[in-house]
Order: structure tokens, then sequence, then C-alpha cells
């Protein structure tokens, strides 16, 4: 079987820059126009050893019409990154194991992300995220030209089971966009291979204590101490693992700075998917847009991810009528609960856009409002939504800053310092 380029980038030390550089290019890229246009380059995914690989795209020479790209516009945002990664991860272990806050140094910039108030920046956005669920050659696929051909087997194969998407560039490079694909589920039409490491990421990152739900459960992590009681320490311990989903995320970062080290990248995904762009953003102060996400700040906070002065990066978008995103998908007859998954987290990073679809709509809250292609065919497509004052979009608003979950829980410190998740069969 072959594919015109095969990149299989392990994460040894000589494959990479040095982790204490600059996050950014020493010398500012030239100016982004209002608008880009960009195209697919790479599938990404994750071999059995948990490297991350990539198979380039196969393009046509009729690639840049306008048929064939997805167009963006863009808008200046000031965000905050560390000035050195190797400086942010030794902050965060040292917070982790030793419970000893360090400083660390943040460079102020003025970078060109994803204009989040235009409904079809956002609608492009959304579609690519959709893309990252199928194959090109899968009827789901948005159309987008016929430059794709079908030959993408590598680390799409009907066996695979890690952490896969796409990677969109503009013609020049100045440009990336890193889609992720999120939770592959039964119970929200969905299902494959990747059924089981997306359930063990998704009820570590986003369930009060290891998605410990009842007696006939196995739980994702030994940390349940009885009652409502949680061992806090274990739950952080349990997310270290290197074949979990967000250290996978950071290696596939820093394989895409490799391939692009002068690229503007920006993150996007649908639900586990979106929080770990939103999770990947706040690491490396890349812009972010989450579309119907689970809440990310528990995940941030267990992870110890220091926290910048600013992370009005990340945007969330989502509608009300989604109890995965709005953390309610937990009760013991939920679908969530149903299909063996417990979503009690709620608060997000960063900004959020709310369809309040249950108010102006009259949806009830079910399973059904959270797939990719709501967000798509019924809120962000031209002539689907309009607020009171004409708008297309709902206005972008911040987090609540008292925002709470888990309130039941009682948290204590850690007993076992060796824990590891209970990987499902």
């Amino acid at each position: 079987m072959h594919l015109p380029v095969l990149l299989l980038c392990t994460l040894f030390p000589s494959s990479f820059p040095r982790t204490d550089a600059p996050q950014h290019p020493l010398v500012a890229p030239k100016p982004l126009p209002a608008e880009l246009k960009l195209s697919l380059r790479h599938l990404h995914a994750i071999s059995g050893a948990n490297d991350v690989v990539f198979a380039d795209a196969a393009q046509p020479a009729s690639i840049w019409s306008h048929s064939n790209a997805h167009s963006l516009r863009t808008r200046t945002t000031r965000i905050h990154r560390p000035r050195s990664n190797e400086a942010f991860q030794s902050a965060r272990l040292s917070s982790l194991r030793e419970q000893k806050s360090t400083s660390i140094d943040w460079d102020e910039d003025d970078v060109e992300a994803p204009d989040v108030t235009d409904r079809a920046t956002l609608l492009e956005l959304a579609k690519m995220t959709s893309n990252s669920y199928v194959l090109p050659s899968d009827p789901l696929w948005y159309d987008i030209g016929d430059k794709w051909t079908n030959n993408y087997p590598f680390g799409w194969e009907p066996d695979a089971d890690g952490f896969r998407g796409y990677v969109f560039a503009t013609e020049d490079n100045s440009t990336v966009v890193l889609s992720i694909k999120g939770t592959s589920a039964p119970f929200v039409g969905g299902g494959g291979p990747t059924v089981r490491r997306d359930k063990l990421n998704d009820n570590l990152l986003f369930s009060c204590c290891c998605a410990r739900a009842g007696w006939s459960w196995t739980p994702a992590c030994g940390c349940y101490s009885g009652g409502w009681k949680c061992d806090e320490g274990c739950v952080e311990q349990a997310l270290q693992d290197d074949s979990l989903f967000y250290p996978i995320g950071v290696n596939l970062y820093n394989n895409i700075t490799y391939m692009y080290p002068s690229a503007n990248i920006w993150l996007t995904g649908h639900s586990l998917g979106g929080a770990l762009a939103a999770l990947l953003g706040a690491t490396f102060g890349a812009p972010a847009v989450a579309f119907e996400a689970p809440g990310d700040r528990m995940a941030a906070r267990r992870l110890h991810l220091p926290s910048a002065p600013s992370n009005l990066h990340i945007t969330h978008v989502f509608n009300n009528a989604d109890p995965i995103s709005m953390g309610t998908c937990n009760g013991p007859l939920s679908s969530c609960s149903i299909g063996g998954y417990a979503f009690d987290s709620h608060c997000h990073q960063g900004k959020r856009i709310v369809f309040d679809t249950v108010g102006k709509r009259g949806w009830s809250v079910n399973i059904r409002s959270h797939p990719i292609k709501v967000i798509i065919d019924y809120l962000l497509t031209n002539g689907t939504w309009a607020e009171e004052d004409g708008s297309e979009l709902p206005p972008l608003v911040d987090e609540d800053e008292d925002c709470m979950e888990c309130y039941s829980w009682e948290f204590g410190e850690s007993k076992n310092n060796s824990v590891s998740p209970s990987h499902p069969r």
C-alpha cells in the first residue's frame, strides 16, 4: 500500500528543536490577510506504540481553486505564550509532584486568530472539525472539492484506535489549523475502533472521580475513597499516563511546530477533541475554537497547567440543549450513564458563544443536540440563527468566574503516587 509521503515523527530528543526555545518565531511573520484559504495537508494519528504519525494528503494541480479551499476570516488577538515550553512543563510537574508553585515568564503577542464573531468562519472551522471523524471518501465528509483521493489508509485503518485528525494549511504555510477528532460513541450515532480510548479519556478528564457512578461500573482509575470522597492527587497522577490524549496532543503539537516552524498554529475540535484543543491552546498559547466540548477547566487544574495572564484566545461554542457541554449528562438514567460515561464538568476556559436553543427554539436537553452536525446544519449555516438585534451569532462572553462543579464531592490528599488509569477492555 503506497502513500505519497509518510512522516513518522517520534519524540526522540534529536527529532525536535530545543524545548527551551521560544514558542514563536524570533522574527515576526509577515501580516496575514483578513481572509485565509486553507487546504488539507496531512492526516494525523497515533500508532500502537503511541507515536505521532502523519500521512500527506494527495494534492492535484487545482488545489488552490476557490471550491477546493476553506476560507476563514482573521482578527488580531492578544495572547500570552510561555516563553519556554520546557519551563512550562517543569512548573506543571513541580506543582503536580511537590505542590510547589513556580512562576514562569510569558510573552505577550498580537497574532492573527480566527474571527470567532464571524458566522462563516465558525462554520468553516466546524466543517473541518466534522471531517476529522471520517476519511475524505466517506459520504459524511463535507465537500470541499475534488482534490481528495481515497488512498489515506495510514492511521485510519479499521483497527486503528488512537488520536486522529487532520492538518490544514494556507498556501504559503503561514497558518496551520490542527483539527482533532472527538469522542466516537454509539449513543451519539458514532462508534468504531477508537471508542475504548475515547471513553477512557472522557471519564478521566470530565468526571468528578474516575467515572465512579455505581457499583456496576468499572471506574477509569482507582481513586474512589468511599461515599462521596475522592483522592484528588490520585486522579491527577492518573492523568499523567503517556498513553492518554493530552500528552499525546502535546507531542503532536511539537510535531507540527517542527514541520511548520514559522507558522501561526490554530486548534479546533468537537466534544473531547474540542476540550483537547482548548487544553493544548492553554499549554502553548495557540488560538483554539472548541465545539460542544465538556467543561475543560477542571481538567486544566488537575493537569496543573500554569495559568496565563489571559486565556481569551480560547473560545467554546455550544448550545444549551447539549447535556455534555452543560455538564448534566451524568444522572443514573441519562444516555451518557447508560453508555458508561460520566460528564460532570461544565466550567470552560476562555470565552463562550452559547446558543440558547432551549429558550429560543424550545429544544429539550437531549444528547441528540451534541453532534457537530447540529451546530453546522441548525445553528451556523446561513440563515439558521438570528439574535434579537439581527446578529447571526450569540454574544461572546466570559465564563462565570464563580462557576462550580463536583460540589457534592469531598476531595482529599493523594495516598497513592503510582496510580495508573484503569484501561477498559
